[in-house]
């Protein structure tokens, strides 16, 4: 192969890395333009400059080492493989650069090559959750840099690309990557990325600004020259060793104030930063910035507003400097104090903490800063995922249709979950799809990253088993609505049928007699499966008049006399509830009228198992069945005990509380009141926790909820969130 053309990264790799690195970095560069021999970019350079382009920008801008360096070389090697070869092949493939380069390097680029292959589609809405699946797919951090790396190469060379890659790939840069470099504090590259993309997005306002900032340059050069004579006079003499720079505003930084303040390019003040950088020890750091701070405000006034402390507390992501506003010839001027070390870990990242001034560049350094840059992205729990086993955290799993859409389900999802999460309709008739252009089945199981696609038919309905694999509420309760409303159809269309028929059959039976039996004969619990059984011709009626017509001919004289029994019971039963409300458990606007009430001891709510308790002077009050008091009633007033239940249209909100048991850590609570409101949709009425024994957090947590059904979520929710020891209901 021609090295010549890639002298410029050969030049860096020699002054960076040693010499077995320079020797496999040669033998990459040979294997790679085998490997890629023929094929071509858009503007028909070799395929193989872009590659080389991302590992100049990996080594120069980012401050990789030899692994990233390799896979940069290699990742379109792998990317294509991955698309075009059948699965042995590839494997093969990944199998020879594990020999000749190691695991980390097939790592990283199989990492890449999953990212390669996401259909991103642009909007807003998804952009947080995109930004999350692409975290989600790197185990290893740096299959983020590189692909940082990898698409700012792409936009500095976006001008070869077709025009129609033009938008998307800007879209993508300024609202994914730019997102990604900022919270790894990256901040070159995301000022890049946010103003090549400005420039293919917006190109009219992107050349005003630009013309605008060369029109006034003389301008601000020689205002910054008045401005830093007295500060340097006063820096010199303090024998402070340090340089100057004065930084312009990023150009969308400019176009973001211009439109969010609504102000013309005049009306945006801080056009540009003067930067003083100083060089010293890391002990007399702090010392040093603040003798800057003071002697600029020793001849400029601050405005209080506008300063900023970030070497006495770092941001998260590392960023350590000063920054102070100041009044001049009548505007502001942004100062930003800070060392060299702090510099480079501005410009660069996290990496500049351990490759700064050469520092050693070993194994268990790289170990050091590749954990600490996994915290960070840990520590960004709102905008980034937690994990790095290629799922996103907190039990989510990102899933697309055909055309892009992205679709957040909760791991273990089906593929008729998804179906539901589209569109009822979709999820009512679904018999199947496919999931990655491979048939598949309702119940199958989807994974992170899956292209799903549904199929139908008109007359599918949703099955009651369909119940026991769906994991969505969605899913759940649109399948239970159907079910219900299926049951009262065919109860009352059993119940016409089978009333019509005993007309007919003049058999001198009522209803309520025949039905009882047809329970008992059948083995059911309840009549209204007598109903569904007519209705959907499971039974037909032949058999139900022959069956009847032994029972009344006094072939089943012991089974009519315990039908005849159970109508009798029926019948009281009838009596009872409607004469005494305690069936009727009800929260809503006519509580009033009732004579009852909930007992405080236990707090039942719809769905526990209740009975009623006659008071001497508060009427009737509801227990659970568990209540602690219940034993001693029934034992010591049996008389007062009477039986209870729930009317199943009973509905309203009841108040339950739950006891947490955690880990103390930071935003616990808030982890909590998010799956609570946010995930279940349900209302926090109070909200306590203290630290106790063990590096835990204990306290309640009232929730309104509609029934006990939901209960059980509720905890099983509350006991998925890291951290979380133990939940319980108390009452």
């Amino acid at each position: 192969m021609d090295f010549s053309r890639y002298e410029k990264l050969r030049t860096l790799v020699r002054n960076s890395f040693s010499e077995e690195t320079r020797r496999l970095v040669d033998e990459a560069l040979e294997y790679a333009d085998g490997k890629l021999a023929g094929l071509t970019r858009y503007d028909g350079a070799p395929m193989l400059d872009h590659a080389v382009g991302v590992a100049a920008i990996v080594i120069s801008e980012i401050g990789l080492g030899r692994n990233s360096t390799l896979a940069s070389i290699l990742h379109d090697v792998v990317r294509l493989g991955h698309k075009q070869l059948p699965a042995e092949e590839f494997l093969a493939l990944t199998a020879d650069i594990r020999a000749r380069f190691g695991e980390q390097v097939v790592g990283i680029t199989v990492g890449m090559s999953n990212i390669s292959e996401l259909k991103l589609k642009v909007s807003k809405e998804q952009a947080d959750n995109f930004r999350d699946l692409i975290v989600s797919y790197s185990e290893d951090p740096r299959v983020i840099l590189i692909k940082l790396a990898d698409r700012l190469e792409v936009m500095r060379s976006l001008e070869i690309f077709p025009h129609e890659k033009w938008r998307k790939k800007s879209w993508e840069s300024m609202n994914l990557y730019a997102q990604i470099a900022h919270k790894l504090g990256l901040y070159s590259v995301k000022s890049e990325l946010e103003d090549i993309a400005l420039k293919y997005l917006e190109p009219k306002d992107y050349e005003h600004i630009v013309a605008k900032l060369e029109e006034s340059a003389d301008e601000r050069r020689a205002f910054i020259a008045r401005f830093l004579v007295p500060v340097t006079e006063r820096l010199d003499r303090q024998g402070v060793r340090y340089h100057i720079k004065s930084r312009t505003k990023s150009i969308f930084s400019i176009w973001t104030k211009m439109h969010k303040q609504h102000v013309p390019f005049e009306g945006v003040y801080d056009i540009f930063a003067i930067r003083i950088i100083i060089d010293c020890p890391p002990e007399e750091e702090k010392r040093l910035c603040w003798t800057a701070y003071s002697i600029v405000t020793d001849f400029y006034t601050p405005n209080p507003k506008r300063m900023r402390d970030w070497i006495s507390i770092p941001k998260s992501n590392g960023y350590e400097s000063l920054h102070t506003t100041v009044s001049a010839e009548g505007r502001w001027v942004e100062v930003q104090i800070r060392t060299e070390r702090m510099d480079a870990v501005a410009e660069r990242g996290i990496a500049a903490h351990w490759r700064y001034k050469g520092v050693g560049q070993g194994a268990q350094t790289s170990e050091m800063w590749l954990g600490r840059l996994r915290e960070l992205l840990e520590d960004t729990t709102h905008s980034l995922a937690q994990r790095f086993d290629a799922k996103p955290a907190s039990g989510e799993i990102f899933v697309f249709t055909p055309n892009g859409d992205l679709r957040k389900l909760p791991e273990g999802a089906s593929l008729l979950d998804f179906a539901f999460d589209i569109h009822t309709s979709l999820g009512s008739t679904c018999v199947g799809g496919k999931v990655n252009n491979r048939p598949a089945a309702i119940r199958e199981v989807l994974h992170n990253g899956d292209i799903v696609e549904i199929s139908t038919q008109k007359n599918q309905t949703p099955k009651a088993d369909w119940l026991s694999f769906v994991t969505t509420s969605k899913a759940r309760n649109k399948i239970k609505s159907f079910l219900r409303e299926e049951q009262a159809k065919h109860t009352r269309m059993g119940r016409e049928e089978l009333e019509r028929k005993l007309k007919n059959w003049k058999m001198g039976l009522s209803i309520e007699e025949a039905v009882a039996y047809l329970v008992k004969y059948f083995k059911l619990r309840l009549g209204t499966e007598v109903y569904a059984l007519i209705a959907t011709q499971k039974v037909d009626l032949g058999s139900i008049k022959e069956i009847l017509s032994r029972h009344l001919s006094g072939e089943a004289e012991e089974e009519r006399r315990a039908a005849a029994a159970e109508v009798e019971r029926q019948k009281a039963r009838n009596v009872r509830e409607s004469a005494a409300p305690q069936d009727a458990l009800v929260i809503d606007d006519d509580i009033s009228k009732i004579q009852y009430k909930l007992a405080k001891c236990c707090n039942p709510i719809k769905g526990d198992e209740v009975f009623g308790f006659v008071t001497i002077n508060a009427g009737i009050t509801i227990h659970r069945c568990d209540c602690p008091n219940a034993r001693r009633m029934r034992e010591n007033y049996p008389y007062r005990v009477i039986e209870a239940r729930w009317r199943q249209s009973a509905e309203g909100a009841f108040r339950v509380t739950i006891r947490i048991v955690a880990a103390d850590t930071t935003g616990m609570a808030n982890h909590i009141t998010e799956v609570i409101s946010r995930d279940l949709k349900l209302n926090i009425r109070a909200l306590a926790f203290e630290s106790v024994a063990g590096g835990c957090i204990s306290g309640t947590v009232a929730v309104e909820v509609p029934g006990a059904g939901t209960v059980g979520t509720l905890i099983h929710s509350i006991t998925r969130i890291k951290g979380v020891q133990r939940a319980y209901r108390v009452n």
